[in-house]
């Protein structure tokens, strides 16, 4: 199946250089010192000034520099004070030269005192490993030495997710400068073209409505439209997608001229229509209650149309799905079907209501053939890189999933304020944007907003050398897909700090910077498409491209496959189609690109594209690039981007922390684990410390349910982990809680997280720990050595239809509920069986019970949450979780009864004399 291709143009696709100037820059002209580290206001550029000087730019833009340099002479090289129009042309020049971009540092008084904190727990540390290893418990040998180590394996998962934390920054966007230098009106808009992708594959478990919504508000962004593609991957060949699809294609006709009419946020109509605000607020046209009751009408109508095609899809006739004109839908077999393709809405046709053109929204379901590997997301990911590169080719693609909409339509000019920066755009491989989450109940039971990894680690990271991939609202550069190094500066080629230190700097430009610059030379020589297709069949020769001179036809198509279309537009760094070429040709070349045999023998998945080899393929992907040099950075506007939505139940929540986690152990034994890999490229050492906590935090499960049966094991048995405390070891027994809560605290106060989110993720680190990622480890070991794969299971996207939050109570079984709830029950009779022996023993033996009792209790409160979850909302545990949980503890506590191991081979004799045979 395929749609008609409409033309595409090289001058509607191709755009400028970044790095042009709309100044000639051999015409000295007049500079405006002005510090880059305020914000514009601070120099009475409000917004009334700005849209004056604007309009007056807009008005005088064709006037010649040199005329207006020569005029006033006066002027050159100092300072414009002038309030005259010459004055405002100058000042204009110099606003469409600042950076679209600034860092905002974290302020030095909290960041400093910060850091001594790390410092001091770290010294602390050390004298307090220094204390438990010399004073061992005898008498309890063997719980004092596993408690040792689990304690040094939580000290150095500290330090791999402490320091990565050194340098957090905060970043703020210029969208008026942006528009100034790309986007000025009356003149074609010179912004990136940009390809949206979103995924999807199982429309039962993500219904499409949700991926409707996602897919409208990508089509009403703020955005020129001949600069914007949306492609749909339909993974699972669903007719039910296919057709509720072109229904939102129909509807998009009325719903995108209405978000740009009114200016609406956001721009996915089932979520602005459940707003609960004032959504006449700011709106001063008459028209806009009419056209807002009518326009939600027409969405409830649209609706019921989605929900007529659900309920038809729920049962899947014999002879499978027929198309409207009564032939067979091709994938009716979803395991074995050919490529699909169709074209929805084009830039030559599909207008809307107003008569205005609509971005390109495109259907693609890969070919799948048994025996083929089609590697799941990643492998869907890397099909549409091809189909978007031969049928519109942006220099820049964005990825979402289908229950991410966009909650911003400034979201791509957000992105392209460090894409499309000179400084930054060459080495930046992706932008990411943080997760919010929409239907999170109040308290956000099980973590699901993930708050301090989004607003502590991740700016932590973006401080070093940029964020991890985290799956999802992530703006690619396609160079760095393919597998292109970064144009790098001397500066960023400058050895770290350790090396630094011991070597001194390097005093002659290396051959590495040498080649960035002629690399930066060759790029920015002409922003004009530079590849046509009958010198690609020639044999991609005499391009004056360093890239086509080091490789030849034969190797590019072992690289990059056989494709002569999509070849050509690798080279094309500022994107566009390929001149020459026909819709016939493109639509068929698509078609190939997404064949199920297209990657065999070639670099895909290994070194370009998604990486394959594990469920995770994010993490896999981000290391990849940032091991090559590559910086990435975090975009956080104080409007969220993006929103999805996420499992509020428990074993949904379980299962989607299990996934992450497997995906994490398969990377660790893999050849690309970060322990051992990449020592040749440029990845930064905090960086890599990062990735290394990224892939190993699982592992942290074993001795995590380690130490939560340790307090239960100390009140059966009478015993204690930690020897007599003296007044010199209590100190540092002290001191080491006190700068555990204080880093904790100064955490908070730079970030501005809240005390609940912080306490939230310290639950559900325990919860997750020993139910999740435990099956993780074992799951992942089976797979990487013994072969036996695990299901991919998607996570439900499922809406809330039956009152609010109704989903966080449903139990559903999963045997990912039996080790925590294990632990929950030795604990209890743990300390049921402690009180009882401190009432039979007097009162000399409260004191040291209290000590047990403490890290019991601690264990039972970071297992709150779990424990909420089992009784759901008639406070009642099922029945099977209690018979096994019972059954375990009980096995448990009768074999260590009866093994006893802290009592010597003589002190049993003893015993036994002593007490008898019959006894």
């Amino acid at each position: 199946m395929s749609g008609e291709i409409p033309d595409a143009s090289p001058d509607r696709h191709s755009i400028r250089s970044p790095t042009s100037s709309y100044v000639d820059p051999s015409v000295p002209v007049p500079v405006r010192i002005v510090d880059p580290s305020k914000d514009l206001n601070s120099y009475g550029l409000n917004s009334v000034d700005w849209k004056e000087r604007v309009e007056s730019w807009r008005v005088k833009q064709d006037k010649n520099m040199m005329q207006v340099t020569n005029k006033y002479p006066e002027a050159r090289g100092g300072d414009i004070e002038g309030t005259g129009s010459n004055g405002e042309d100058m000042q204009m020049v110099d606003d469409a030269r600042l950076p679209l971009s600034r860092i905002v540092p974290i302020p030095a008084n909290q960041l400093n005192l910060y850091r001594i904190v790390i410092i001091l727990r770290l010294i602390i540390l050390c004298f307090f490993f220094q204390y438990r290893v010399t004073h061992p418990v005898r008498d309890a040998y063997g719980l004092w030495l596993v408690s040792v180590i689990c304690e040094v394996w939580f000290a150095l998962s500290w330090l791999l997710d402490q320091f990565p934390k050194w340098h957090p920054i905060n970043r703020e966007t210029y969208l008026d400068r942006l528009a100034l230098r790309y986007d000025r009106e009356g003149e074609p808009s010179q912004l990136a073209p940009i390809d949206v992708f979103v995924s999807t594959v199982d429309p039962l478990k993500e219904p499409p409505l949700i991926t409707a919504n996602t897919v409208l508000s990508i089509l009403a962004v703020d955005y020129p439209v001949d600069k914007v593609s949306c492609y749909v991957s339909d993974d699972g060949s669903a007719m039910l997608t296919f057709e509720a699809l072109s229904e939102t294609a129909e509807f998009a006709r009325k719903w995108v001229p209405f978000c740009k009419k009114h200016n609406i946020e956001p721009r996915a109509p089932e979520f602005y229509f459940a707003q609960k605000i004032d959504y006449l607020k700011d709106k001063i046209q008459p028209s806009f209650v009419k056209e807002r009751r009518a326009m939600k009408r027409e969405y409830e109508e649209f609706k019921v149309r989605i929900n007529a095609l659900v309920a038809k899809a729920q049962k899947v006739p014999e002879e499978g799905w027929t198309m409207a004109d009564g032939t067979a839908w091709p994938g009716n077999n979803t395991r074995d079907h050919p490529g699909m393709i169709q074209v929805f809405l084009g830039h030559s046709g599909g207008l809307d209501t107003d008569g205005n053109e609509l971005p390109r929204l495109v259907y693609v379901s890969r070919e799948k053939r048994p025996g083929f590997q089609h590697h799941k997301k990643a492998g869907a990911m890397n099909a549409l890189i091809r189909v978007s590169a031969v049928l519109t080719n942006g220099a820049y693609l964005l990825n979402v999933d289908c229950d991410h909409y966009f909650n911003s339509s400034k979201a791509l000019r957000e992105a392209m304020c460090f894409m499309m920066d000179p400084a930054l755009g060459r080495k930046t491989c992706y932008v990411q944007f943080p997760q919010r989450f929409d239907g999170i109940d109040l308290h956000d039971r099980y973590a699901n907003r993930n708050i301090v990894f989004f607003d502590i680690n991740m700016k932590g990271l973006d401080g070093i050398q940029g964020p991890v991939y985290v799956g999802t609202g992530c703006c690619f550069n396609r160079q760095a897909l393919y597998g292109y190094d970064p144009v790098l500066t001397e500066a960023d080629l400058e050895p770290n700090i350790v090396v630094k230190s011991c070597c001194g700097r390097r005093k002659k430009k290396n051959k590495s910077y040498m080649d960035s610059q002629s690399r930066i030379m060759k790029r920015t020589e002409s922003s004009a498409p530079i590849f046509n297709m009958e010198d690609i069949e020639e044999g991609i020769e005499g391009y004056e491209d360093e890239r086509s001179v080091l490789m030849s036809q034969r190797k590019l198509e072992k690289r990059f496959g056989q494709s002569p279309i999509f070849i050509a537009s690798t080279f094309m760094t500022q994107g566009g189609i390929p001149p020459s070429t026909n819709p016939a040709s493109l639509l068929k070349e698509a078609i190939h690109v997404i064949s199920c045999g297209y990657e065999d023998k070639t670099e895909w998945g290994k070194e370009i594209g998604w990486i394959y080899g594990s469920v995770t393929e994010d993490i896999l992907t981000g290391f990849k690039m940032h091991a090559r040099g590559w910086q990435s950075i975090y975009c956080m506007p104080p409007r969220p981007c993006f929103k999805g939505s996420a499992p509020i139940n428990l074993s949904d929540r379980l299962n989607q922390v299990l996934r992450w986690a497997l995906g994490s152990v398969e990377i660790l034994l893999s050849r690309h684990c970060p322990i051992w890999y990449g020592y040749n490229g440029r990845l930064k050492l905090l960086e890599r410390l990062a990735y290394i906590n990224t892939i190993v935090y699982p592992i942290t499960s074993i001795p995590l349910i380690a130490y939560c049966v340790l307090p239960a094991i100390c009140l059966l048995t009478n015993k204690f982990i930690i020897p007599e405390i003296s007044n010199y070891a209590g100190m540092f027994f002290i001191l080491l809680f006190a700068s555990i809560f204080a880093t904790g605290i100064l955490e908070l106060r730079w970030s501005g997280v809240g005390i609940e989110d912080w306490w939230r993720n310290e639950q559900f680190w325990v919860i997750g720990g020993t139910s999740a990622h435990l099956f993780a480890v074992f799951q992942g070991l089976l797979k990487v050595l013994a072969g036996i794969d695990t299901n991919f299971t998607v996570t439900s996207k499922a809406s809330d239809e039956d009152g609010d939050f109704a989903e966080l109570y449903v139990f559903k079984w999963t045997s990912l509920l039996i080790p925590p709830t294990t632990v929950l029950v030795i604990n209890l009779v743990g300390m049921v069986a402690g009180i009882s022996y401190a009432i039979n023993s007097g009162y000399q033996s409260w004191g040291p019970l209290f000590g047990k009792l403490f890290f019991s209790i601690w264990v039972i409160l970071h297992l709150y949450p779990f424990l909420k979850g089992l009784m759901g909302r008639q406070n009642r545990t099922p029945t099977i979780v209690i018979v096994w949980s019972i059954l375990l503890a009980s096995i448990f506590s009768l074999l260590w009864v009866k093994i006893d191991p802290f009592i010597s081979p003589t002190q049993r004799a003893v015993a036994l004399g002593q007490c008898g045979v019959n006894c």
